[in-house]
């Protein structure tokens, strides 16, 4: 339709303005920043989001929001908008750090991101993963004097940063300095990654530390990623590079569904190792140590593990991996660490674990060769009591099934965890399992002490007893009264597990099926 004048000509400053603003806003904190970053090793906030998702799917908003500074105009310190990774929606941010160093634009009507803010409200509505990529200073003083007035920060809210944890996966990747709620936001995720090269987070930066402490201290050294991945446990895992960190993002993701009432995806096709290869991987004799990522990879589908929070608490492994194509989340003790006891870290990385993947329906595949909780003086002080009973707490309220492999030792409160008493659970032995209260040669030391230190032959004593408690506690009589599910040939526990996780997921279906009914 015409209406017999020569609109174009009236469009076009319209048009030319959109496209100047728009190149202002791409040009970011300027051509000198963005060269300092390159010439650091790290890439821009867009450069970031084309490397991780699907070409040419990212739809941004607020591109146009600005952010003033003493000496101009700049743009927003957030970029957002929708995309796709691998296909799927998903809504994503990412802080620029060449515009006033990512800070929180709390001078904008609404945030764009990411501390309660409108990218996540985003992801929320729309029931889509959310992806954070973080390398910003936090709150900004200069950024607050624009907004007038200073705000009670316990006023503000934080929806919903905590709901979404509920409802979508959330991933974060921390790859420059972050700080403050940057910094905070990392672990607020269901999967966090950070940078070997460049990331490092903290609540205050080396200047405030100092002038608070008096201690002259790094950025690295104050909260690297030896500092978060091994000893804090706010990250799950380190990256190699920004590359490296994407690809982990995208396999995170293809193990889970987008929201948490769908089921999440399979694959058509695997492979799978020769079961007989597990005998040469674990040897029944529980004083020989083996390599735990070999067993896995012999029970589960050929190179589908992906683990998890590899560095910190490592005596349990803990990963996403897939078993028919199916995905489930598995467990793994691993006896080259603490001999495989449960420790604080350990128990504080099984709780945080099977939560996400009860919330996003994986099933759980626990692999046990567990001695029990570590013992001593530095472990009480640590607290493996109060987060060894977390663990149990959460593997015991989980609604998704929970199979239990016992490839050999199974003790105490440790052992307890390992397993959920629901009517879906099962527990699978090999037939070198072995379990108990405590290992024989512990406890007679502990009920038959006096006994042993008033006898005029303790060897003998101690050998008659651990022989009398060995024909007490043999795996053969617990199998006879039904105390475990089913001895089996270990060469059969792909078909066992193959067998029940096709009925989870049958239930899983049902189950999401009555929920929209």
């Amino acid at each position: 339709m015409t209406t017999g004048r020569d609109t174009q000509s009236e469009w076009q400053p319209l048009l030319d303005e959109l496209e100047q603003r728009r190149a202002a806003a791409y040009d970011a904190g300027g051509e000198a920043r963005t060269r300092r970053e390159h010439d650091l090793g790290r890439f821009t906030a867009r450069e970031r989001i084309d490397m991780l998702c699907d070409p040419g799917s990212f739809l941004e908003f607020g591109t146009f929001t600005t952010t003033p500074t003493p000496d101009r105009i700049l743009p927003s310190s957030m970029i957002c908008g929708l995309a796709e990774i691998d296909g799927r929606p998903v809504a994503v941010g990412a802080e620029d750090y060449t515009v006033e160093a990512g800070a929180v634009g709390i001078h904008l009507r609404k945030i764009k991101g990411s501390f309660g803010g409108f990218i996540e409200e985003l992801a929320y509505g729309y029931r889509i993963p959310l992806v954070l990529l973080l390398q910003g200073v936090g709150g900004n003083v200069y950024l607050q004097e624009l907004k007038g007035y200073a705000e009670l920060v316990s006023s503000l809210g934080t929806a919903p940063m905590f709901d979404l944890l509920d409802r979508v996966p959330v991933v974060t990747a921390v790859l420059g300095p972050a700080a403050g709620s940057s910094a905070a936001r990392a672990g607020i995720s269901h999967f966090s990654i950070m940078s070997e090269p460049h990331g490092c987070c903290f609540a205050a930066g080396p200047p405030l530390v100092k002038t608070a402490l008096g201690l002259e201290v790094d950025k690295f050294q104050l909260g690297g990623v030896d500092v978060h991945t091994r000893r804090s446990g706010l990250i799950n895992n380190p990256a190699i590079d920004e590359p490296d960190a994407f690809a982990q993002i995208r396999r995170f993701l293809s193990f889970l569904p987008s929201e948490a009432t769908s089921l999440p995806p399979t694959v058509e096709s695997w492979t799978t190792a020769d079961p007989n290869d597990l005998f040469s991987v674990v040897s029944p004799n529980g004083r020989r140590a083996y390599d735990v990522h070999a067993l896995i990879s012999g029970v589960f589908d050929t190179d589908s593990f992906f683990e998890m929070t590899p560095n910190f608490g490592p005596s349990l492994r803990t990963g996403l991996a897939r078993l028919e194509g199916m995905p489930v989340g598995v467990l793994a003790t691993d006896n080259r660490h603490l001999a495989g006891s449960m420790n604080a870290p350990a128990a504080r990385k099984q709780a945080d674990f099977v939560r996400m993947c009860d919330r996003f329906g994986l099933p759980l595949v626990y692999l046990v060769d567990a001695p029990g909780f570590l013992v001593g003086p530095e472990a009480e002080a640590e607290g493996v009591l109060t987060f060894g009973a977390d663990a149990l707490r959460a593997i015991h309220e989980v609604t998704v099934p929970v199979y239990t492999v016992q490839v050999r030792r199974s003790f105490g409160l440790g052992g307890q965890a390992t397993g959920n008493p629901g009517p879906t659970s099962l527990r699978l032995s090999w037939p070198s399992g072995i379990w108990g209260d405590m290992p024989v040669q512990g406890g007679i030391e502990a009920a038959f002490k006096a006994e042993l230190e008033n006898s005029a032959d303790k060897a003998a004593l101690r050998a008659e007893l651990e022989e009398r408690f060995r024909k007490q506690t043999s795996t053969w009589t617990t199998v006879e009264r039904f105390g475990v599910d089913e001895m089996i040939d270990p060469r059969d526990t792909r078909k066992y597990l193959g067998r029940l996780l096709r009925l989870a997921r049958h239930s899983r279906a049902a189950e999401l099926r009555d929920t929209r009914h």
